[in-house]
């Protein structure tokens, strides 16, 4: 018997298992967009191609983890508009990539990803009802709490080993010098790659698909994108951050999240958003460089963390601007 989504919730309906199977797909692709805060199939399916076009493993990863944080929210009869607007599955997207991209993908770990998939979707409805009062947005919230959670679970678990990728655990190290030189194809590279670490991959090709992605679904959060992406790169630059992970957009990705959230979701564009805009990317990348430092006694990532804490300091701070004007609709 297949199912279809209605103004309450799914229901029978042995007739079109074809219409429902799309509908099931376009709300997968809308879970992948809503990474990036896009409410847009089109835009899901670029990122998922840009995906696979670095790695078939992180783009299977990516599907499983969208799917199963969607049909666990269907499962347990959460509003059709939020699952059907994907925001049941970007989570579970995000912490599926993370597990497969920090530990040896074995068959235990892709049972573990489906855990935390289906953890991230508990964990946004809880956390969607504790911010309703406050008009906060979740964003990646659960995939950071649930990812860190199972990622440090692993120290007690002697049959999930992590990659090389995972930092080593230990005090932090004599202070950081400047290593390396920023050329130009540096900065190229870095643009580009700080939209593709949004997903954890480093490729110029995935940035570049990521980011038409973007510009098929609002064209402004494609030049805020590019614009956090550059703002993360630069600053970490000025301040002597090395020159790999420059290279590596390892100080873009949360920025450009913040770019996209403030410049073209939460705030109308004008003079004093753009100027807010700017500052909490630029702020997001020394936050960045905070949390990483804070997490490296425990060998943890800091992945969207800063991204988090900056858009909800930012969002939270907003109403006390009278310069500041909401977006419709945020």
């Amino acid at each position: 018997m297949s199912v279809r989504f209605s103004s309450t919730g799914l229901v029978p309906d042995g007739q079109a298992p074809v219409s429902n199977l799309l509908r099931l797909l376009d709300t997968v692709m809308r879970g992948i967009g809503q990474v990036m805060l896009q409410n847009n199939s089109y835009a899901g399916a670029l990122f998922l191609l840009g995906i696979f076009c670095n790695s078939v493993l992180f783009g299977c990863a990516v599907l499983v983890g969208t799917l199963v944080s969607t049909l666990v929210a269907i499962a347990l009869g959460a509003k059709p508009v939020l699952v059907r607007d994907g925001l049941f599955g970007f989570n579970g997207a995000l912490v599926a990539i993370a597990v497969i991209y920090f530990l040896q993908p074995d068959a235990l770990t892709w049972a573990y990803v489906i855990l935390a998939a289906a953890c991230t979707t508990v964990l946004m409805a809880a956390m969607l009802r504790l911010f309703e009062a406050w008009g906060m947005p979740v964003l990646t919230a659960p995939f950071v709490f649930t990812a860190l959670c199972f990622l440090l679970a692993c120290a007690r678990f002697g049959r999930l080993h992590s990659t090389h990728v995972l930092p080593t655990a230990g005090l932090p190290r004599a202070p950081a010098i400047v290593e390396g030189t920023v050329t130009a194809a540096t900065v190229v590279e870095g643009l580009f790659n700080g939209v593709a670490q949004v997903f954890f991959q480093g490729s110029v090709i995935t940035g570049v698909l990521f980011a038409v992605g973007l510009l098929v679904s609002s064209r402004r959060a494609f030049a805020m994108a590019l614009l956090g992406s550059l703002t993360g790169l630069l600053v970490a630059w000025g301040l002597g951050a090395a020159e790999p992970a420059i290279r590596a957009g390892a100080f873009g990705f949360n920025s450009v999240l913040t770019a996209v959230a403030l410049g073209s979701v939460f705030f109308a564009w004008d003079r004093a958003s753009a100027a807010y805009t700017l500052l909490a990317a630029i702020v997001t990348a020394v936050v960045f460089a905070a949390v990483s430092a804070a997490l490296e006694p425990l060998g943890m990532p800091a992945l969207t963390l800063p991204f988090v804490l900056v858009v909800w300091l930012f969002v939270l701070a907003g109403p006390a601007f009278p310069g500041l004007r909401p977006a419709p609709g945020a």
